[in-house]
Parts: C-alpha cells; sequence; structure tokens
C-alpha cells in the first residue's frame, strides 16, 4: 500500500515505515507526530482511489525523527572574457519523518 501526498508543495511517494526527507517543518521536536492530510492518491494492492483534488478522509500519519541540514550545493556564476566569475555554497534544512500508517 502507497499514498502519494502533497506537502509544502512537493508531492511525495509515501509506504508504511518509510523515512523521507521533506523541507524544515519549524516548531516540531523530534518523536512528535505530524498528519499529512492533503493525500491526492492511494493504491492498495490494485485498488485506486484518486482524488479531486484530494482523497476524502484520507490521511497520513508521520513521526519526526530529527532534522538537519543537507549537502552542500556550490552556485558558481561566470561571464567568459569579463573577469567576472562567483562562487557561492549553499546547505539547504531538512527535517526527516518516518511514515507511520495511512489511514483511508
Amino acid at each position: 500500500m502507497y499514498a502519494i501526498v502533497n506537502f509544502k508543495g512537493f508531492q511525495y511517494k509515501v509506504e508504511e515505515n518509510k523515512v523521507l526527507k521533506v523541507s524544515y517543518i519549524e516548531g516540531l521536536e523530534e518523536g512528535s507526530e505530524l498528519e499529512l492530510s492533503d493525500v491526492i492518491f492511494i493504491s492498495d494492492n490494485g485498488n485506486v482511489k484518486v482524488g479531486n483534488p484530494v482523497v476524502d478522509n484520507a490521511k497520513v500519519i508521520a513521526e519526526v525523527i530529527g532534522s538537519g541540514r543537507d549537502k552542500k550545493v556550490i552556485v558558481f556564476k561566470k561571464k567568459r572574457r569579463k573577469g567576472y566569475s562567483k562562487k557561492q555554497g549553499h546547505r539547504q534544512y531538512f527535517t526527516q519523518i518516518k511514515i507511520k500508517e495511512i489511514l483511508q
């Protein structure tokens, strides 16, 4: 059984006991529960439910495992023959969640 969930502008394919890295959620501690209610699609052994835009009475329960910072992304800009180049790095914050159950 799996579901597709819309969360903070991104769509994630979730299954029970799966660990995901999502955009940073401020104010949540480790061990707290999170309810994702924008379920777009549910598949249960061939039985498919598609929402319009979301599936009615469906939600996903998740537990916050922790948070941190992702790998560094290098941003490099250059204009040829002008003597201009600029190098910057960026590390995005993330929250790790574990999917506990999918309710229909």
